[in-house]
């Protein structure tokens, strides 16, 4: 089985991929787990960490990994994870990193620049929706992605996450506190928590909206992938997004993993 490792400055994504047929191709998505992102971690205690995983599911670790795929936008981890997939594991492994093969040309002006998560994002979004085609990926920093109808990645935009948004203001005003964060009943809160809420999700989907059309309008019209943490709650009240795909950076470390690593 395929384990498939998506480390984000505040959480870090693993999924449990099931072996492929005749093929080679690794199959459906068997499992995933959301955790903290903790740069204090040894390579040691994320193996134990993921060995748990597995072990709650009924797996023996050591018996049923047979590969590993790794993007990583924290660098401090990016070696540890490497290093502990090398240690316990020992099963060929694929860091989303510069010179590893994508089969998407990435046009950025300097392509090393380029996140690892946000690579995965638009190899996954082409490879189920086709090009051109505009990822949205809510995460500790909101990042929108383009694609083009050639399978390239041509660049995109970054902006301060949710959670980033809300600490800052709540941090800074005084007599605002932290609320549950949902979609409100009104957009014209009649309430502080309600006021919040309408400002952080309606806001949110405005500002997202609002860029996308943007893209479209040097894209043409394509369609919008959500993905990311916040995903689920933003999507539904966009005008924009067409799709919501909680496990497209999952997707796109399987990809990676098939054009790097011969079946055996």
């Amino acid at each position: 089985m395929l384990l498939v490792v998506d480390v984000g400055n505040t959480q870090t994504v693993i999924g449990l991929y099931a072996d492929g047929g005749s093929g080679g191709h690794t199959g459906e998505l068997l499992h995933h787990w959301r955790i903290a992102t903790n740069v204090e971690r040894t390579s040691d205690e994320h193996a134990v960490l993921v060995s748990q995983l597995l072990d709650l599911q009924g797996y023996e670790p050591t018996e049923v990994v047979t590969g590993i795929s790794i993007s990583s936008t924290v660098p401090r981890l990016t070696a540890v994870m490497r290093e502990m997939a090398e240690q316990w594991f020992r099963v060929p492994t694929v860091v989303v990193e510069p010179g590893i093969r994508t089969g998407m040309p990435i046009l950025y002006d300097n392509p090393k620049e380029v996140g690892a998560d946000r690579i995965a994002n638009a190899l996954a979004a082409f490879d189920l929706y086709g090009g051109p085609c505009i990822v949205v990926d809510f995460g500790t920093a909101t990042t929108v992605d383009a694609t083009s109808g050639r399978g390239e990645y041509l660049g995109g935009a970054i902006m301060p996450g949710i959670e980033i948004s809300m600490a800052a203001l709540f941090e800074r005003a005084a007599r605002l506190f932290g609320v549950e964060l949902v979609e409100p009943g009104n957009v014209i809160g009649t309430s502080t928590t309600e006021s919040v809420q309408s400002g952080v999700v309606y806001g949110f989907a405005a500002q997202v909206d609002g860029l996308c059309r943007r893209f479209q309008a040097e894209l043409g019209d394509c369609p919008v992938v959500a993905t990311g943490g916040f995903g689920a709650l933003i999507a539904p009240v966009s005008e924009t997004i067409d799709h919501e795909e909680p496990w497209l950076t999952l997707h796109g470390l399987r990809l990676i993993y098939e054009r790097n690593v011969q079946p055996r």
